[in-house]
C-alpha cells in the first residue's frame, strides 16, 4: 500500500512540475514541495500505525 501511495504522490509532484494542479495552496509550478510534505505525513502515519 506504501508503494501505491508513493507513487501517486511522485506521479502528482510530476504533474505539479509540469502543470499546476490548481488546487487552494497549489497553485503554482514551485508549490510541490507542500506535496512531498504530504507524503512524509503519509508514510509517518503509516509506519506508525503499521503493527
Amino acid at each position: 500500500m506504501t508503494k501505491v501511495i508513493g507513487l501517486f504522490l511522485i506521479l502528482a509532484m510530476a504533474v505539479q512540475i509540469i502543470k499546476p494542479l490548481g488546487f487552494p495552496g497549489l497553485r503554482r509550478r514551485s508549490d510541490f514541495w507542500k506535496i512531498a510534505l504530504i507524503a512524509f505525513l503519509i508514510w509517518s502515519l503509516t509506519l506508525l500505525l503499521r503493527p
